[in-house]
């Protein structure tokens, strides 16, 4: 490799022959900047072998149109083309606002392909434009013009290792270092400019000359030049330094490029510089043409200070990591309240959060300083990429306190990340104001283990559940005013409110269509026109399935794949019938577009972070009694684009593995495309000592002192062994563990040995509780292994099988049953949804999730026990049926109206 020490020319003597002297040595910028050109191949070869296929990228943004602009920047793309440097043209038009510019300048900033960025000046817009303002917004570590104020402020204290140089300055710097030593000599600087004069005034001080910079008020300008052993001038003024002011022997780089007529060019100009060249090269030391001098050198150290930011960028790049930062945990003993320990941590900003997880600035919406949206255009942007490692966290059949999973998603994402290194994505349920309120505090996670800030997370958050309750609010209100107006008025009174209408003011007409809109549509099957005809036309409402409505738009919400799909599911929802027992819609009401602009926003995730930085996505709340119970697909989605191959994504799945395990699997994945890599299921100690047969636990109450007391008991692991062996069905490798304060030594080693003999992978103790991410370290370790095991999902029921046939697969296989009943409204549904071809529909079954069977109070294994499954009904948004086992109630409230007669 050619080091600069090498980069000298061939410089004639300046001494006297015969009493005359010798011309000034032409320093060439051509010579030089082709030798900086080879040198920076060879160093883009060796970055090559380092990091196969990496190239810096640099980007020039133009605002208009201008020739002398076009003519820099071609010479610019040609010289990185020839060194291996991907250079891009932006070109804005004239027409181009401030902040267009300052939009476009953010995308490259956050470009991890782009190394250097360039503004070309002038901005040749016809708006007014802040130059200063747009040339500060260049990210400084891809300034490779030098000229953000970042920059310069290092240059001026002499950081000189921390920043990037002026081009031009640093050109002339380079061919000054060819002539001799620097330091000691006098130099002078004509031209005081941010991109010429002041840094080349720094440069020369920090290279130990004594400086002195000159302008345009400079007095006596002859004298002061006179003096300079070095001297660069930058003034933009034709040929003003004459030779007779020169030092004898003095060193000139001439910066400037003026155009001068002359009639025997053909084009009629020709180029000089800011010196007159025929004189002061009879009297100088060393000079540079023009052209043929600093120019060349402005595009050579352009392209070494973009080699120099990919290096820098390549010190902390690794390949398909974050550069991401991490809160250092000091658990304390005893343990504070989940609030203390919350309110202990400060959270990062969420544009830092979001930066360090590769989300550009435009694909994130803040709310506040912590909390953001993040935007469905980043899916589309990273849909090339490979996704990631895919984890659920289930559990053992949960006791009125909760089982944990929440604590372990997050607990375990911290492990992969904080701990072990790894990208890692948490993936988790919004909390509803019921269990804000209530036993389980704020619901996203305990201890060490918790999305911060707590109070954030645990009220409103981003407002999603109020945009549900307002959907569900518009239809239960159209519903409503339906069937009010169709009970109490005669069909004669109704005809001539609409014929009075009709003949108002256009207000009045625009009302008309309306309510022909929301009273003749599909619902009647009825045209206007035929409305006036028909002698009884009354749809007459007669059921409201007004109380399930908000839980199926929840489950629309967290099925969605993009906003147009959600927009599709809901107009498909069935919330009324008629008379005649036809289904009613929101498209037949005429509210479908209405909803899904409520829910416009709610369909973007929420990124916040966990205790020691982690990123979580909190979206959806759907129970996994009455619906899914899994947070969405699209923040599954777009976190395993953003964790890269080698990342993880860990999402829970909320109750028994019988419950939200199996709608994960056979609902959830089946609308996703996404297939799981690993299992992870959690069972506590104390858990298990309930089920097996331990007193009942109440909200509320001090722990009854049988769970902190030893037990050895074969039924102690049970119910985790029938979680396990259900895990076993889908035919997926899967880890369970087991952790609490109080678990001794013996009653762990009989847990884990009876997971083993289930069939678990590895079984892990963990901590995360009490220590956070160091806690599950052991956890993500395994989790790692596992998702190298190969392995093949597996459904648990085809689609095409008859309904009641899946419902008794599931019954079986997940709750341990002997068989299913259905009810005889349970058949009748079974009948007619097999008519309307509803048939292969998945099935998500309404249960308790306090007990493998519909009965609550049955704790442990139940065994020789039907399912009774007392009615069946079609959430055709959101794509699946769902039976009523036992008792369970959905919430759903119907109401019955008789017509008017």
């Amino acid at each position: 490799m050619l080091s600069f020490a090498a980069l000298t020319l061939r410089l004639g003597s300046t001494g006297c022959r015969g009493g005359r002297r010798n011309l000034a040595t032409i320093v060439s910028g051509n010579k030089t900047s082709q030798l900086v050109r080879e040198r920076l191949k060879e160093d883009l070869d060796q970055m090559r072998g380092q990091f196969p296929g990496f190239r810096p990228g640099l980007v020039v943004l133009q605002v208009g149109d201008r020739d002398d602009s076009n003519l820099y920047i071609s010479m610019k793309l040609k010289a990185a083309a020839e060194i291996g440097i991907n250079a891009s043209h932006v070109r804005l038009p004239k027409t181009a606002t401030e902040d267009e510019v300052l939009r476009r300048i953010v995308e490259v900033n956050e470009n991890l392909e782009v190394h250097g960025l360039i503004v070309q000046l002038p901005l040749d817009s016809i708006n007014p434009m802040d130059t200063e303002k747009v040339t500060n917004a260049v990210a400084p570590e891809k300034d490779v013009d030098g000229l953000t104020s970042i920059n310069a402020g290092k240059l001026s204290r002499g950081d000189l290792g921390d920043c990037f140089i002026p081009c031009t300055p640093k050109g002339c710097m380079k061919l000054i270092s060819q002539t001799g030593e620097v330091a000691g000599k006098n130099a002078v600087v004509i031209g005081r400019s941010k991109i010429v004069g002041a840094p080349m005034h720094d440069l020369l001080l920090w290279s130990h000359a004594t400086v002195t910079t000159c302008h345009s008020k400079t007095t006596d300008l002859a004298a002061q030049v006179g003096r300079a052993d070095i001297l660069v001038v930058g003034a933009g003024m034709a040929e003003m330094v004459k030779g007779e002011w020169l030092k004898e022997g003095a060193v000139v780089i001439d910066c400037g490029i003026n155009h001068i007529p002359d009639d025997s060019k053909a084009n009629g100009m020709r180029v000089v510089g800011d010196v007159h060249y025929p004189s002061a090269k009879e009297k100088a030391g060393f000079i540079t043409p023009v052209p043929g001098g600093v120019g060349p050198m402005t595009v050579a150290m352009l392209m070494e200070n973009t080699v120099q930011s990919a290096k820098r960028f390549l010190k902390t790049y690794q390949p398909g990591k974050w550069n991401i930062s991490y809160a250092k945990l000091k658990p304390q003993k005893p343990q504070p309240s989940d609030a203390a320990i919350a309110h202990s941590f400060t959270p990062k900003t969420i544009g830092r959060l979001a930066r360090e997880v590769g989300l550009f600035s435009e694909e994130v919406e803040p709310y506040g300083t912590t909390r953001a949206k993040v935007r469905l255009e980043a899916l589309n942007r990273l849909k090339t990429q490979p996704n990631g490692k895919y984890l659920v966290v289930t559990g053992i059949t949960p006791t009125p306190l909760g089982e944990g999973t929440t604590t372990t998603t997050l607990g375990l994402a911290q492990a992969l990340g904080a701990h072990l290194h790894v990208n890692s994505f948490a993936c988790v349920r919004q909390p509803s104001r019921g269990s804000n309120f209530g036993v389980k505090g704020g619901a996203v996670g305990g201890g060490y283990c918790q999305v911060i800030p707590m109070e954030e997370v645990s009220l409103h958050l981003t407002s999603d559940i109020q945009a549900v309750m307002a959907a569900n609010s518009l239809v239960v209100d159209t519903i409503n005013a339906r069937v009010l107006c169709e009970s109490t008025q005669s069909d004669k009174v109704i005809q001539n409110i609409i014929l009075d209408q009709y003949y108002l003011v256009s207000l009045f007409q625009n009302l008309f269509q309306l309510f022909f809109t929301l009273f003749t549509r599909k619902v009647c099957g009825m045209c206007a026109f035929c409305y006036f005809q028909a002698k009884t036309c009354k749809t007459a409402l007669f059921k409201i399935l007004s109380g399930y409505v908000a839980s199926e738009m929840m489950a629309v919400l967290a099925l969605s794949t993009s906003l147009g799909d959600m927009t599709r599911r809901l107009a498909r929802m069935v919330v009324a019938y008629s008379r005649k027992g036809k289904p009613v819609t929101t498209e037949d009401l005429g509210i479908s577009g209405v909803l899904a602009t409520l829910m416009r926003d709610a369909v973007k995730p929420s990124l916040m972070q966990t205790m020691e930085g982690t990123p979580v996505f909190v979206h959806t709340c759907p129970l996994s009694d009455i619906a899914q119970g899994n947070s969405s697909i699209l923040a599954d989605q777009i976190a395993l684009k953003l964790v890269g191959p080698e990342g993880f994504v860990v999402t829970e799945a909320e109750g028994g593995a019988e419950l939200g395990m199996e709608k994960f699997f056979d609902i959830k994945c089946r609308s996703s495309g996404l297939h799981p890599d690993v299992v992870v299921m959690v069972a506590s100690v104390p858990a298990l000592k309930m089920h097996g047969g331990g007193p009942a636990v109440t909200a509320g109450s001090a722990m009854p002192k049988e769970y902190s007391a030893e037990v050895i008991s074969p039924w102690l692991p049970s119910q985790q062994y029938t979680h396990s062996q259900a895990a076993e069905i889908y035919s997926l490798v899967y880890l369970s563990f087991d952790y609490n304060s109080t678990d001794t030594d013996a009653e762990l080693g009989l847990v884990c040995e009876q997971a083993k003999l289930a069939g678990a992978l590895e079984v892990v103790p963990c901590s995360h509780w009490a220590e956070g991410g160091a806690g599950a370290v052991a956890l993500g370790q395994a989790v790692q292994r596992a998702a190298e095991t190969p392995h093949q999902m597996n459904f648990l029921y085809d689609l095409e099988m008859p309904i009641d046939d899946k419902i008794r697969v599931i019954a079986k296989s997940m709750y341990g049953a002997d068989d299913v009943e259905l009810l005889p409204q349970a058949q009748k549904k079974v009948a007619l949804f097999s008519k309307q071809g509803l048939g292969n529909l998945p099935i998500c079954m309404a249960k308790t999730h306090l007990s493998l069977s519909h009965d609550p109070e049955r704790k442990g294994v139940p065994t020789g026990f039907t399912l009774p499954i007392r009615d069946i009904h079609a959430n055709l948004g959101a794509g699946f049926l769902y039976p009523l086992v036992g008792t369970v109630s959905t919430g759903a409230v119907t109401h019955s109206y008789e017509p008017a007669q």
